[in-house]
């Protein structure tokens, strides 16, 4: 069990580096994350654990970069699945956790938590929040027929070069002002409450939320060409968001189980 989560949070961690760090200083950040990340596994007996997550972690940089464009595809994802899902399976709760077992709470407002599984949940949730968005990055990038969308949209006719625009008109012109990119922040909020409703077994409240989403981008799909390239783009994303939620809320249910 910690060691899916202790892979998970890995790899979810240098998605976060690589995402907001400053380029100049972000290998030094990440070797600052990755120390901090083997002494704390190391204080839960789990210092192998953390060494694979290490490991998993620099390949999955090496081969999936943060804007989609990797040319091993969703195969990454897939492996770094089955690494958890074999997790799960060969390792089990553990009754040595090592000093910060020892020092660990037996209440909570929960109950009994043990330390593997708060360690597997937190994992999952930080591996939500950005390594999810190079997953579905990916999964845009790789449709067969994006390259035939991107074709069919009618480029803009260039302006002539013989008449310049009327200073006026110019002036009056409204600010042009850089979209808002809530997508980012959207996506993560969503997949995390899809991944909460679900172990708590609220699907009617799941059901809400997708259909809430569809309502919500209605207008836009409903403006969309005869190639449906907006209609898909929304679907693939939204999709693939939601399996991945999915996927990591049974990962969870099924290692407590």
């Amino acid at each position: 069990m910690i060691v899916a989560g202790l892979v998970l949070l890995a790899v979810g961690l240098s998605d976060l580096v690589r995402q907001f760090a400053p380029r100049r200083r972000r290998w030094i950040v990440l070797a600052v994350v990755a120390i901090a990340f083997f002494v704390l596994s190391a204080g839960a007996d789990a210092a192998p654990a953390a060494l694979l997550g290490i490991g998993v972690a620099s390949a999955w940089l090496a081969v999936s970069p943060a804007d989609g464009s990797g040319r091993a595809g969703l195969w990454p994802a897939a492996l770094l699945a089955l690494i958890a899902a074999a997790s799960v399976a060969v390792v089990g709760p553990r009754a040595d956790t090592g000093p910060l077992g020892e020092l660990w709470p037996n209440q909570t407002p929960l109950g009994a938590v043990p330390l593997d599984a708060t360690v597997l949940v937190l994992g999952v949730l930080v591996f939500l929040l950005e390594s999810a968005n190079v997953i579905v990055r990916t999964a845009l990038r790789i449709r067969p027929d994006a390259a035939a969308d991107a074709a069919s949209v009618p480029a803009a006719p260039a302006p002539a070069a013989s008449a310049p625009a009327p200073a006026a008109s110019a002036a009056a012109a409204p600010p042009v002002t850089a979209p808002l990119r809530g997508g980012r922040l959207i996506g993560p909020l969503e997949r995390i409450l899809v991944f909460a409703l679900t172990l708590t077994g609220a699907y009617t409240l799941i059901a809400a939320v997708f259909a809430a989403k569809g309502i919500v981008r209605f207008p836009e799909i409903s403006q969309d060409g005869e190639h449906g390239g907006r209609a898909e783009y929304f679907l693939v994303g939204s999709l693939v968001s939601w399996v991945t939620a999915l996927a990591a809320a049974f990962l969870v249910w099924w290692a407590v189980r």
